[in-house]
């Protein structure tokens, strides 16, 4: 089989191709162009004839409840990061094929970690196929080597929900790691020894895969509530030691930075807001977890407090720091879809307005609407920007992979996309002709703030407008890109061969992007 065929110019202007890994894709057709019609993808019809009585679904250990849900070769395998670099469990399952010689399996995570690369044995000997997940780290580097039998698939946290209900993904086994159970497949995350907060990333993996499994180190009598998982949806249960590492969910920048010129970008960003009315009683805002976000959100909290205002809703990545406006009374609500810190946990646990969400509710452009186009501002990063407001978030400078797209390209339907960036990283610009990688159209990227200025796209003439006579430096992109080359130089761009490694699926499934085998490392 080959790894991928019938190449076509889409929308973007990028050169993607059609079947991927023997399966038939769409190229990108622009920003709310590809409207699909049909059903809704669905699991076989199951019957409480199969399933005990009395509820109890308990298997001995996690290798016999691969066998018993038919692992074999070929097979789709899901699993969820929400112990993030504390992960335990998708390694073992991986171990257990590998044992029981199973050849040619896909990974389908929703985020791998550092701790993963105990798998890349397992992808050179042919026990998986390929990864259609982030791919972070050495994970990433191994695929952009082109050492990966199969391409690699990225999709945003929206666009993996979306295609799981679409069917363009089918799950064989879905294997949920879950701080807290019972016996009959109910499952949460804000209770347990390794609570890690909320199980959204799971959701669509229990309800459309053909078999699912619920393993956990905190087995609990029936019921175990809140429901995050349905036992509904679960074949088996199972019991084990340890199911993740709580200190190391944890993991990533979740403290504000100290570096001047960020905190410079984040008053910025923060002064922008306010002049231009984005900040203001009841308004919504998303930030990340890294420290110029963070620091964002403090003088959010700064400006509400001074003000007398309250913020409606805090869509996160929560932390200790939304949590505080929370229980300060500067926020009605947070509507959480992935904990980072054991502040987050707690507050999930015991705030009755800190909310569980999920991707369908978030981020799935296959639905009837989302809560991501209602958000007032969204706060993201990205690793490239160019000219055209167009950004990548997935590959460096040197055109590694090496990160994932998480919900970035989700939030960019927000009612103003700001990415605060620096405009240089180890003296590499990081605003360019154009972007390595495609992640995001530049129609849908609003603002670009940096410690040296703030460029407004021009399609945001409302913008531009309202900021007429303000002391805020503005510039022009253009204007940005010539200061950092003038510091910096030119950046030399990366090298490539032709051979294409992985795709980066758009919101709505189609391919916006390809990634291809760098250079340094053809032999």
């Amino acid at each position: 089989m080959k790894k991928y065929d019938k190449l076509v110019k889409n929308a973007a202007g990028r050169l993607v191709p059609e079947i991927i890994n023997g399966e038939q894709h769409v190229a990108f057709q622009g920003v709310g162009k590809y409207k699909p019609e049909g059903r809704k993808h669905a699991p076989r019809i199951p019957s409480c004839i199969d399933y005990p009585d009395d509820g109890n679904k308990l298997v001995d250990n996690l290798k016999e409840a691969l066998i018993k849900a038919g692992l074999k070769d070929g097979m789709t395998i899901s699993t969820h990061h929400h112990f993030r670099n504390g992960d335990l469990i998708a390694n073992q399952i991986f171990d257990i094929a590998h044992e029981m010689g199973i050849k040619g399996l896909r990974w389908f995570p929703s985020a791998s970690f550092p701790c993963h690369e105990h798998l890349i044995p397992y992808l050179e000997d042919g026990t998986i196929h390929h990864i259609e997940g982030s791919m972070n780290g050495a994970l990433g580097r191994f695929c952009s080597e082109g050492k990966m039998a199969g391409v690699g698939i990225l999709r945003s946290h929206g666009g993996r929900y979306q295609a799981i209900q679409d069917g363009e993904v089918q799950i064989d086994i879905a294997v949920i790691a879950a701080p807290s159970a019972d016996a009959f497949g109910n499952a949460n995350g804000v209770d347990g020894p390794a609570a890690c907060g909320l199980l959204g990333f799971a959701l669509g993996d229990s309800q459309y895969a053909d078999k699912v499994i619920v393993v956990t180190d905190n087995l609990v009598p029936f019921p175990c509530v809140p429901f995050q998982i349905h036992g509904n949806h679960v074949d088996y249960t199972v019991l084990v030691g340890k199911v993740g590492d709580p200190d190391k969910i944890v993991s990533g920048t979740t403290q504000i930075t100290k570096s001047p010129d960020r905190l410079l970008i984040a008053e910025l960003t923060a002064q922008f807001c306010v002049e231009t009315g984005i900040v203001q009683n009841g308004f919504s805002y998303q930030a990340g977890a890294g420290g110029t976000a963070l620091s964002i959100g403090i003088y959010f909290a700064e400006i509400l407090k001074e003000k007398g205002w309250k913020a409606r809703f805090i869509r996160a990545g929560s932390n200790q720091y939304p949590v505080k406006m929370l229980e300060d009374g500067l926020v009605d609500y947070i509507l959480d879809g992935q904990t980072f810190d054991l502040e987050g946990v707690r507050s999930m646990r015991e705030n009755a307005a800190h909310l569980a969400t999920s991707p369908f509710t978030s981020y799935n452009y296959h639905s009837k609407g989302n809560f991501a186009s209602m958000v007032d501002v969204v706060i993201l990063g990205a690793t490239e920007v160019d000219i055209h407001f167009n950004a990548n978030v997935v590959t460096h400078s040197d055109g590694a992979l090496l990160h994932g797209i998480g919900g970035w390209q989700n939030c960019l339907f927000s009612k103003c996309t700001i990415l605060p960036i620096p405009l240089f990283r180890d003296r590499i610009p990081v605003i360019v002709d154009k972007v390595t990688t495609l992640c995001g159209p530049g129609e849908l990227i609003d603002v670009i703030a940096t410690e040296r200025g703030i460029a407004i796209n021009p399609l945001r003439t409302d913008l531009i407008e309202k900021l007429k006579g303000s002391d805020l430096p503005i510039k022009t992109i253009e204007e940005l890109k010539a200061e950092a080359e003038a510091i910096c130089g030119k950046p030399e761009k990366p090298e490539f061969t032709d051979e294409i490694v992985a795709a980066i699926k758009w919101v709505d499934g189609t391919i916006i992007d390809v990634v291809r085998k760098v250079k340094e490392a053809v032999e």
